[in-house]
């Protein structure tokens, strides 16, 4: 799998790496909404790993009850929530953001979710709770907990804008633009354009990029000492709000919301 490496990945002596533990874990994260069933070729396909060493940790997996199988494929078992379940009972980036996530969607009836980055994917750590009408918005995959590809999204361009430049430059040689629909921007330059536009306006609209039929707004959220830590994004129908209706409409909130978090971060 082509991953570019996390920024904040923390540095660590090579007598101290792991590498099984790297590996096992590389297994697990190959499940995802494309692929959720696995065999031992096909891990072995996402991870770079040999077929057999790919079928020992996905039997070493299944041990320990992290995975399921049917004898031949493998798929994801609930114990894997613990680690979902605890970042999100433990970190205080969600319990901060949640009550102004909730109190937006109740003022909009609109999504709204905070956003991380990781690798070349974003992280949805906490939304907003369910408010307005059953016909709202909601963009396929956007639960919490789910991982996006960051370059089609308005929370990953405003993330990708808060990268040095060289570790910008290091992302995008070594990220995997996959189209996803016919706006999605798919060559380095325009995105790299792009991502300026948002470092320069600060805030970042992506229109039927990640997905037909959806909208999305994002703002960078900073702490004290002007770090980006998060992105915060609202998504809609066009058929609710087009382009200048959202940016004239949610802008001033998203921004307003980031102004308020910004002594909590």
């Amino acid at each position: 799998m082509n991953t570019p490496p996390t920024p904040t990945s923390t540095p660590i002596a090579k007598a101290d790496f792991i590498e099984g533990m790297a590996k096992g874990m590389a297994v697990l994260e190959s499940f995802d909404t494309e692929r959720q069933r696995l065999n031992a070729s096909l891990a072995a396909q996402r991870t770079g790993l040999t077929r057999a060493a790919a079928r020992r940790h996905l039997l070493t997996l299944a041990h320990l009850g992290y995975l399921e199988s049917d004898g031949s494929y493998f798929w994801l078992a609930p114990k894997v929530l613990r680690f979902s379940g605890s970042y999100l009972a433990s970190a205080r980036l969600p319990r901060v953001l949640q009550p102004t996530l909730n109190r937006l969607a109740a003022q909009t009836q609109q999504s709204f979710s905070a956003v991380v980055l990781d690798g070349s994917e974003v992280v949805i750590v906490a939304r907003s709770g369910v408010y307005g009408a059953p016909s709202r918005v909601l963009a396929y995959g956007l639960h919490l907990g789910a991982r996006l590809p960051a370059h089609p999204t308005s929370t990953g361009r405003v993330l990708l804008a808060a990268l040095p430049a060289a570790a910008l430059t290091t992302w995008l040689k070594g990220a995997a633009l996959q189209r996803l629909t016919p706006h999605t921007l798919t060559q380095v330059g325009p995105l790299r354009q792009a991502i300026a536009r948002a470092r320069r306006d600060d805030w970042c609209l992506a229109a039927e990029e990640h997905e037909l039929g959806v909208h999305a707004l994002a703002v960078p959220l900073r702490n004290l000492q002007g770090q980006t830590v998060a992105a915060l994004n609202v998504v809609a129908s066009p058929r609710q709000l087009d382009e200048g209706s959202l940016q004239r409409e949610m802008l001033p909130l998203l921004q307003e919301a980031a102004r308020e978090l910004r002594g909590l971060l």
